[in-house]
């Protein structure tokens, strides 16, 4: 009879448990899911690499190591038991980030279903014509091999181009170095306005983003012009440490800044984004920041850190680790001499409503 209580007690516990919360797969079935019917639709033209190009480090990692530790489950725990654990029910595939039932791997041609997502949750868009984005592709790559990091694959990695005609960001992937970069999205930027006490050019090169330099969030509070340099509360400030950067006022020269990526006022100062206004930093939408963050776009080594059982409060219990977080900003400037049709100025009455010293918030 006690044993026949405990069988009963012990299986009226799991169905109670498997009620409590959806698997670790639920997170994804809401805006993520909707977005895989909608990559084609992302505004890029270009095609994914072959199955045939992928090389089988760039498939090689499992489910769990791109599950954030940290997440929120909603699995519960079971109690200690002398007898052998039951093997729990597999949960089923983190969407968009789908393992093949077959090997158990990710598909790399999966990294470009990231482009539905992006043009359905980042609001400020550019549409950059296919030649733009392989032309690109190709300036990112020089800036790469200059860092010796010609053979960068597998990863996203995020560029800016800090001139003044265009102030763009894009991201880019591929699944092998003899693969082309391929454009995942674009969104307008601002970076570093010459011309005052403390501003500085917004430095080229290739930035490393690691805990080194720790992110945090911006507080969301207001500056004493009324302006909130970093956001709204709780958005990320991407760090990338001390930068050498050419100083915009009096003689010029090089100094060192503090080399961020953030987002800016949501109503005084992202309208503006596509013209220089900032302090050296590269300021980015809202919607961006929170793509990049939720995603993991840049925390591969924040996620090295994750899974080596650190605990790191500037990254949410709920983001959606990507298999294919880089770790790589990377600044150019494309020297063009006109505006391409693809980069509009902001809109003439957002520029008539710049508030005062809006150039000091960052």
């Amino acid at each position: 009879m006690l044993r026949w209580c405990v069988v009963a007690f012990v299986t009226c516990w799991t169905v109670a448990a498997l009620a409590q919360g959806d698997p670790p797969a639920a997170i994804a079935s809401g805006a993520v899911t909707k977005a895989l019917a909608a990559s084609a639709e992302a505004g890029s033209t270009t095609s994914a690499p072959s199955a045939a190009s992928m090389p089988p480090a760039a498939t090689s990692r499992s489910a769990a190591s791109w599950v954030s530790p940290g997440a929120t489950t909603g699995w519960p725990t079971p109690p200690a038991s002398s007898a052998a654990p039951a093997t729990p029910p597999k949960p089923p595939p983190f969407a968009p980030w789908a393992v093949a039932p077959e090997n158990g791997t990710v598909d790399p041609r999966r990294a470009f279903l990231l482009r539905g997502i992006f043009a359905k949750d980042v609001s400020r868009r550019l549409r950059v014509p296919t030649s733009e984005q392989r032309a690109y592709g190709q300036r990112m790559q020089a800036a790469l091999a200059d860092a010796q990091l010609a053979q960068l694959a597998g990863e996203y990695v995020v560029l800016v181009d800090r001139n003044q005609n265009v102030q763009a960001l894009f991201i880019y992937f591929r699944a092998t170095p003899a693969d082309a970069w391929q454009m995942i999205g674009a969104s307008p930027v601002a970076t570093g306005r010459p011309g005052q006490y403390d501003h500085f050019i917004t430095p080229v090169g290739v930035f490393e983003h690691t805990p080194d330099n720790m992110d945090f969030r911006a507080e969301g509070t207001t500056n004493e012009n009324g302006i909130r340099g970093y956001g709204r509360r709780d958005l990320r400030i991407f760090d990338f440490g001390w930068a050498n950067a050419e100083r915009g006022w009096g003689k010029g020269g090089v100094s060192q800044m503090r080399f961020q990526m953030h987002a800016t006022d949501p109503d005084k100062l992202e309208p503006l984004l596509g013209i220089r206004h900032s302090k050296g930093c590269v300021r980015i939408p809202s919607s961006l920041n929170v793509l990049l963050d939720h995603y993991g776009i840049l925390d591969a080594d924040y996620q090295a850190l994750v899974s080596s059982g650190s605990s790191l409060w500037v990254l949410h219990g709920d983001r959606e680790i990507t298999p294919w977080a880089g770790r790589y900003l990377v600044v150019i400037d494309s020297q063009r001499k006109v505006r391409p049709a693809w980069s509009p100025l902001p809109n003439p009455a957002a520029r008539k409503k710049m508030p005062a010293s809006a150039d000091t918030a960052d």
